[in-house]
């Protein structure tokens, strides 16, 4: 027999249902200054890189796999390969391949990673509509506002309670930018949010595993189909957001109402965005960029006697693993991190490929790292010190990691780390081609040339890279 329980509620929450699906409806093209739109098109530009990339390792290929026993309609395009299927199986397995690598965007203040679930959601359905490259960027920018917003509103406590806040957010995001891309009216888009906020994905518990990049995969997939069955009629309650038993109320012990309403349509969270130089979990950055500053200080393997690191407890929660037996969990030990930036002076994902995370020297270091909790340094910091074997040590501190928004990357940064992705899929040529058409997209009149250059013609192309080689297994 059920028990009736009372819980703790607020009943006079704001109709942000409401509020959000008017915004998503009704605000103007390009209603943003030139340094919101330029940021558009970067965040555009690191997801198509890293959903290219990641075409042909094994998770997508898995993916794909799958998909097809379903037979899919030929709609849309899975990035990096020339295999066309449905637009929902497009918008999950390319949020899949985008996240794959956690080499993808990040908004700092909640740690979502927008671009994964909405761009993968909007390409999809932008290319079986025939869109405007206008209005793509559009549909991302308040796609990602919706879902980021939402983060503020509940973060840190729904993380903290375990949801994977990329996907769990990132199905309202993606159901708001394809309702924008449909063109939906208020209604129907207070419909499709409502449809989405039954559908959060994603537990923190499959972080270094395949399933942790289904979730924007996934929330990409479940926020298309909400806007589709809006569109169609489909019903949801009004207040799926706000209401007791609603979205927010039921994931989150926090709701703080007013990061929905503050300065909406003036300030947009795209703006706060950032883009990962290292292809791992980000609160490892700071450790990575202290290993390479030290590395060019004449630290080595070799004449290193131990490291050692302050840092944020957030750091150990999620990246604590010791030792870990692959590239996924590498990517989720700070460890690992810092032997990579000490031996490669870098941490791309050739160096979370799992012979590299294996190899006798790289385990070797690893076991010279001793990492303890100081929650006075914050989460996006770090204190290292570099114990020699001579005697000798060396300390420094990192406030704030390379790809931060104190210290960003550049848009050169940006299409070297997309050409590191892409060359050895589609080739310099075709790659470079992509590139320019992505920093123009909005001017397109059709993303067919997008998804044109996009596509693998023949084999990929290029030397086989350790992160190829270990795809192909």
């Amino acid at each position: 027999m059920a028990l009736n329980t009372t819980i703790e509620a607020d009943k006079n929450a704001p109709p942000i249902t409401r509020i959000l699906a008017e915004f998503v409806a009704g605000h103007p093209s390009r209603g943003w200054n030139d340094a919101v739109e330029h940021e558009a098109h970067r965040t555009f530009i690191n997801w198509l890189g890293c959903a290219v990339g990641a075409a042909h390792h094994e998770s997508t290929q898995a993916a794909i796999r799958a998909t097809q026993v379903l037979e899919p309609a030929a709609q849309a395009l899975v990035l990096g390969s020339n295999v066309r299927v449905d637009m929902g199986n497009a918008a999950l397995i390319n949020g899949i391949s985008s996240h794959t690598f956690d080499f993808d965007d990040t908004h700092l203040k909640t740690i979502i990673h927008p671009a994964g679930p909405v761009c993968s959601a909007v390409l999809a359905l932008a290319e079986k509509l025939g869109s405007t490259g206008r209005e793509v960027i559009d549909a991302v920018v308040l796609g990602i506002d919706v879902s980021c917003r939402v983060g503020n509103m509940m973060y840190p406590e729904h993380y903290d309670r375990g949801w994977h806040i990329t996907g769990s957010t990132g199905t309202l995001g993606a159901a708001a930018a394809c309702a924008r891309l449909l063109k939906l009216d208020a209604d129907k888009t207070q419909m499709a949010l409502g449809i989405a906020a039954s559908q959060p994905v994603g537990l923190r518990e499959q972080f270094g595993t395949m399933t942790k990049p289904f979730h924007p995969g996934g929330a990409a997939k479940a926020g298309l189909m909400s806007a589709l069955l809006a569109k169609e009629g489909f019903t949801a309650s009004l207040r799926a957001l706000e209401a007791p038993r609603g979205f927010a109320q039921v994931v989150s012990t926090k709701y703080a109402w007013n990061e929905i309403t503050d300065e909406l349509g003036q300030r947009f969270e795209i703006s706060f965005n950032t883009y990962k130089p290292f292809a791992c979990g980000i609160v490892i950055h700071p450790s990575i960029d202290a290993c390479i500053q030290l590395r060019d200080k004449g630290v080595t393997a070799e004449n290193l006697e131990r490291l050692d690191l302050r840092v944020h407890s957030l750091v150990l929660e999620l990246t604590g693993k010791k030792s870990p037996k692959d590239g996924l969990e590498g990517k989720f030990s700070v460890y690992h991190g810092c032997a990579a930036g000490l031996i490669f002076g870098q941490a791309s994902e050739d160096q979370y490929a799992d012979d590299i995370v294996n190899r006798a020297d790289m385990v070797a270091t690893r076991g010279k790292v001793i990492a303890v909790i100081d929650n006075t340094i914050d989460e996006a910091a770090v204190e290292a010190t570099a114990v020699l074997k001579d005697g000798r040590s060396i300390h420094l501190r990192v406030e704030h990691a390379i790809g931060s928004l104190q210290r960003p990357m550049t848009d050169a940064n940006l299409e070297t780390k997309f050409s590191n992705m892409s060359d050895e899929i589609l080739g310099k040529d075709q790659t470079r081609k992509l590139m320019d058409a992505c920093w123009s997209l909005a001017k397109a009149a059709n993303v067919s040339e997008v998804i044109q250059l996009a596509t693998l013609q023949g084999s990929p192309a290029g030397h086989a890279s350790p992160r190829a080689t270990a795809a192909a297994q």
